[in-house]
């Protein structure tokens, strides 16, 4: 009799173990986060592309600093350079990330970098591919650079961004 009992008992264990349903793996690797370590130049890259993936005005807005300004040629208005400030940009992006479906950033190498030696200024020229998609039949592709001048208070501080060239093809 008391064989039975354990032969049941095992019988259920085994069949309330599913292996296509595994336990939730909780272990933490850092390696394997979405956003970077705003403390390395590659991190801010990593977190600006987080944030047009996924939309995200409120990281999107922690790379910037106070009195960053972007600029751009308008080649429609004669090749005149257009500048803005943060407010503009967080408002200008927020637009974007509201109206689109589907963002896709591709960061490409870099081709010119310049950090002083204290580590607290750098001037990054890197590529980019952006692919803007509004709905399946309306797709808007980009490329070209971005020179973006970063700066912190010191070298274990955050990166943040204070001017954005855009010499994209748009």
């Amino acid at each position: 009799m008391r064989s039975i009992l354990i032969l049941t008992i095992l019988a259920v264990s085994a069949v309330s173990c599913n292996p296509f349903a595994p336990s939730l793996d909780n272990s933490y690797d850092e390696d394997s986060s979405l956003l970077g370590d705003q403390r390395s130049v590659e991190g801010v890259f990593q977190n600006l592309k987080y944030a047009y993936t996924f939309r995200d005005t409120s990281v999107y807005g922690q790379l910037f600093d106070g009195n960053f300004t972007f600029l751009y040629q308008d080649y429609d208005r004669g090749g005149i350079l257009v500048t803005w400030g943060r407010d503009e940009e967080m408002r200008t992006t927020n637009g974007l990330f509201q109206n689109v479906q589907r963002l896709d950033l591709i960061w490409k190498d870099t081709s010119s970098t310049f950090t002083n030696e204290e580590k607290t200024q750098t001037i990054i020229a890197r590529g980019f591919d952006l692919t803007i998609t509004f709905n399946p039949s309306d797709k808007v592709f980009i490329n070209g650079y971005a020179r973006i001048s970063m700066e912190r208070r010191k070298s274990e501080d955050p990166w943040m961004i204070i001017r954005w060239r855009d010499e994209s093809n748009f």
